[in-house]
């Protein structure tokens, strides 16, 4: 039996409201068994909680890597660019942030100049197959075990889904429940997490196990034409995917490594501006790709700001609220002469894992959250060793936070990303114990060179 915290408030309510028409005398008389109806609640159908039991990120073969070297002898070796195209795409990536250690997709290392179904495929399987194979096998999980399967990838949606592709690899049983995200952009990590948070939540006290895989593909979103808003897609994305077990069994909190606290998603999708600013459409020769608008970057910073306004009173210490309403009250007394103040949410957070979309985005969220580049530094050397691998960029930034043993138990991480459409998504987690060594750590190799001196 369920019932909603929704009924059960009202069940309350009107139980109060008998309360206050009953005579002083009698109500200690009643308040015994209405404190023994919070208790059966609390007891018996309050949910459990959230718990990230664990998660995995994909490291591909060293030959996989993808120095500058080799994306240049591959755009002219294709000979679908003009001069003015390479050169183009040459100034971006030598702005872009990126290293020379982030890897390419398996169809540039065969000798193809394109990709293509099967190149697409091979990207997926060994993304997700290597991830969760990790992860099952640190989570002491069985797939049987799973009862639910997101799987979100935002450019490449094949027949049967990824999620069904996860079941039948894994031999997974009939009754489990199957999702498959596509389109959502760069936020869908955080939206999946957030979605799981949900089904988890509405099962009661009814244990479920979730796995989250979070990819991207890059095998057939190459863009060959020469719109440059287009081009840019081409410097930045690289190959990566993480997978993630997230659990309402109790039983299993000793070994959980966070438990959710917030989850906060906002849509902008009703201004055009916003909706368009990262569109996948054609070029005028019918080449398709993923154009970034010049005005992505003012779009990130305007709907982070409104996102704030409803993830700050959740999640600020009260000093840092007072502090916010009356810098809110002065700039109306003044008639904006003063502005209002911007909350320190490093006073909420201990470690803050920020979209790592690409340098220009890392440098607007810390302009708009005032932060100081040692809280940005794990954004930034992400995008150095990994590029931008899309939606499941937050987990290679909590790797490297864990890869440097920063985490420590009571611990609060911000999860916050962007995605097309356009959308904005904060994770809230507190840390259950410390950071330990991990094998499958994607940093376990290069940590020792982090943070670099100059970027």
């Amino acid at each position: 039996m369920k019932i909603s915290l929704k009924i059960f408030l009202q069940a309350t309510f009107l139980c109060l409201l008998l309360l206050s028409q009953i005579p002083p005398s009698s109500i200690i008389s009643l308040s015994l068994p209405l404190l023994l109806i919070y208790l059966v609640y609390y007891f018996f159908f309050k949910p459990y909680p959230v718990l990230l039991l664990d998660y995995s990120c994909y490291k591909p073969p060293n030959n996989r890597k993808c120095n500058f070297e080799l994306c240049e002898y591959f755009v002219k070796k294709t000979g679908s660019f003009t001069h003015k195209s390479v050169e183009f795409m040459r100034s971006i990536y030598n702005k872009s942030g990126l290293g020379e250690e982030t890897y390419a997709p398996p169809f540039i290392f065969q000798g193809y100049n394109k990709g293509s179904l099967d190149f697409a495929l091979l990207e997926a399987k060994e993304g997700m197959f290597t991830a969760v194979d990790n992860l099952l096998s640190t989570a002491n999980m069985d797939p049987k075990d799973i009862h639910i399967v997101i799987v979100t990838c935002g450019s490449f949606s094949p027949e049967p889904c990824f999620s069904s592709l996860l079941i039948n690899h894994y031999k997974m049983g009939p009754t489990v429940k199957a999702y498959n995200l596509s389109g959502m952009g760069c936020g869908s990590g955080i939206l999946s997490i957030d979605m799981a948070a949900h089904i988890l939540r509405g099962a009661g006290r009814n244990v479920q196990n979730a796995l989250i895989v979070v990819t991207e593909n890059i095998s057939l979103n190459w863009y060959f034409g020469e719109d440059r808003s287009m081009l840019v897609t081409n410097c930045i994305f690289r190959v990566g995917c993480a997978a993630a077990i997230v659990t309402n069994d109790p039983s299993r909190r000793r070994d959980a490594k966070f438990q959710l606290v917030h989850s906060l998603r906002t849509h902008h999708g009703a201004d055009d501006s916003s909706y368009k600013a990262a569109f996948q459409e054609e070029d005028n020769k019918g080449n398709s790709g993923v154009s970034l608008t010049k005005d992505l970057i003012r779009v990130a910073g305007q709907n982070l700001k409104s996102h704030l306004t409803t993830l700050a009173p959740r999640v600020l210490p009260l000093s840092q609220l007072v502090q916010y309403v009356k810098s809110v009250a002065l700039t109306v007394l003044t008639r904006g002469e003063s502005k209002v103040m911007v909350p320190d949410f490093t006073t909420a957070f201990e470690h803050i894992c920020i979209h790592t979309g690409g340098k220009a985005v890392i440098e607007q969220v810390g302009k708009v959250l005032k932060l100081e580049d040692t809280v940005t530094e794990p954004a930034r050397m992400t995008l150095h060793r990994f590029g931008n691998t899309s939606s499941s960029l937050v987990f290679y930034e909590l790797a490297y936070f864990e890869a440097k043993k920063r985490i420590k138990r009571g611990d609060r991480v911000w999860m916050l990303a962007f995605g097309t459409g356009f959308k904005v998504g904060s994770l809230v987690w507190k840390a259950l114990q410390d950071s330990n060594d991990d094998r499958n750590n994607p940093w376990s190799d290069c940590i020792h060179r982090y943070p670099l001196k100059c970027w």
